[in-house]
């Protein structure tokens, strides 16, 4: 049989929209047995968060994380595969990819890029994905698609280390510097091996599959890659990175390992993390129609509730500095009012407003606000927003200062660690800096009661939206003192 063109661009559109917001199975499986041993209660809250926001996703059928991600595809294509298309094999990916992302009953972030050195203009779509495609004997076409969000794909690692040198000190080295915007828990993928491009598909690839820590560590009889993964994911762990950083039992729900043969003289490593959105689904084609994805058992998710007691209530339209000097790192926070937000394209904006003597962009007033790090996806139906989880705050770190000398805003959320800049400013300023849970954007959507862009509409994504919010959960990660909650970063030697 053939394999048509519209049933194989069906199939990718299938993909991308199931894994936007289905997790695998063996992930909320593992991710609840993180929950259950957990004894930190910051990490233990975060992955509550995450577990809810899962089955709040698969129910809704709205997207796990705001960062929609940058389209992955590894094709293996039979040598007897036969075709009734008229477009290419990367042609058919990407109208796939084009119709997941612009599907109208739930749109998916467009964040690709073209021109990636100079104008990096959006291409709307989220097209070109990234293709990897590999000939095999057979007359099926193997597919995996995934999403990759950049908070983790932005933290991996490379290295030629020298063959006699010791891979797991380079891993464990590594894993504090990688910080935790990558939002962890999650898995961690090492390539080995090859050449500098081979070690890093391999990393990527190795993320493809189930999470099997446990049954590995039950065997009787283990590898060799086995007992190094093993001795990686324990030891990983043994760190107290923990749930977004905040400590606790679980970092990695897994580690994975693939090699290859390289030269005598080299030893290349790839480091690659999946964050706490971890997307991607395996499917066939063999001719006889479009692929049907595998079937969700809710039966699956833990009966979790957020525990609001542990929490105290903010007013931020009310709130005050000398107010914030209460709060301790690691108090989790009610926020309800008035919020800005802002990213990366948006500081850059205001840096040139502000540094010109133009002032703010009129509608923008962050005067006694704080700021969100976010880039929300798209509302659909009666939504005021959609799925609207944090970025990484270390991104905003150069314009910290900045913001807080010339806007009057007491501070601001994002996700994951701020460096010592952006932790001196805010020490100097007095304000503060708090972190929502990477990994639960729809959660934290419903929390958002309106919205509306008050300046750079055309940016898409990177556009500052108002945002009036009530009972946003959040936690304080650097308090007006400078004590930081991610000093555990610091704080590692190895």
């Amino acid at each position: 049989m053939k394999i048509k063109q519209e049933h194989f661009i069906e199939s990718i559109f299938s993909a991308l929209q199931y894994i936007s917001y289905y997790h695998t199975p063996d992930f909320i499986e593992a991710l609840v047995v993180a929950y259950e041993k957990e004894t930190n209660m910051g990490a233990k809250n975060a992955i509550a968060q995450i577990l809810i926001n899962s089955k709040m996703c698969a129910l809704g059928k709205r997207p796990l994380c705001q960062d929609t991600g940058i389209v992955n595809v590894f094709l293996k294509v039979g040598m007897d595969v036969r075709w009734a298309a008229e477009l290419s094999l990367e042609e058919m990916v990407n109208e796939g990819v084009r119709r997941a992302y612009n599907y109208s009953d739930n749109p998916l972030r467009a964040s690709i890029v073209s021109d990636p050195i100079f104008t990096r203009k959006n291409t709307k779509d989220n097209t070109p994905a990234v293709i990897h495609t590999s000939v095999v004997s057979g007359s099926i076409l193997d597919i995996i698609v995934a999403a990759k969000g950049c908070g983790s794909e932005n933290k991996a690692k490379f290295s030629v280390l020298n063959p006699d040198d010791d891979l797991t000190e380079w891993v464990l080295k590594n894993i504090p510097k990688m910080g935790a915007g990558w939002c962890p828990p999650g898995i961690i993928g090492i390539g080995v091996g090859g050449t500098a491009e081979k070690a890093m598909l391999m990393a990527k690839f190795s993320l493809m599959e189930p999470i099997d820590i446990n049954e590995v560590q039950e065997k009787s009889h283990k590898t060799e890659i086995e007992m190094l993964r093993i001795n990686l994911y324990k030891k990983i762990n043994d760190l107290g990175i923990g749930a977004q950083g905040l400590g606790g039992l679980t970092t990695v729900l897994d580690v994975k390992i693939k090699d290859y043969p390289t030269h005598a003289a080299s030893q290349p490593v790839a480091m690659i993390p999946n964050c706490a959105s971890t997307r991607h689904v395996h499917f066939t084609l063999d001719g006889s129609g479009t692929a049907e994805m595998p079937a969700i058992d809710f039966d699956i998710y833990p009966d979790i509730e957020m525990d609001v007691s542990q929490y105290k209530r903010v007013d931020l339209n009310n709130l005050t500095r000398e107010q914030m000097q209460n709060w301790n790192i690691g108090d989790t926070l009610l926020l309800t009012g008035t919020l800005i937000t802002g990213r990366d394209a948006a500081h850059k904006r205001l840096k040139t407003l502000i540094e010109s003597g133009e002032g703010l962009p009129e509608g923008v007033n962050f005067d006694n606000k704080f700021i969100y790090y976010v880039g929300p996806v798209d509302a659909v139906g009666d939504e005021v927003i959609g799925p609207a989880g944090p970025t990484t705050a270390t991104r905003m770190d150069k314009f910290t200062d900045m913001m807080l000398e010339n806007t009057g805003i007491l501070g601001m959320i994002g996700k994951a660690e701020r460096g010592d800049s952006a932790i001196e400013s805010i020490k100097k300023h007095k304000a503060s800096y708090l972190i929502a849970v990477g990994g639960a954007a729809y959660l934290i959507s419903k929390s958002i009661k309106k919205a509306k862009i008050v300046a750079f509409e055309e940016m898409g994504m990177e556009a500052i939206y108002e945002l009036e919010v009530e009972d946003m959960p959040v936690t304080v990660a650097v308090g007006t003192d400078g004590q930081n909650i991610h000093k555990v970063f610091d704080s590692i030697t190895l």
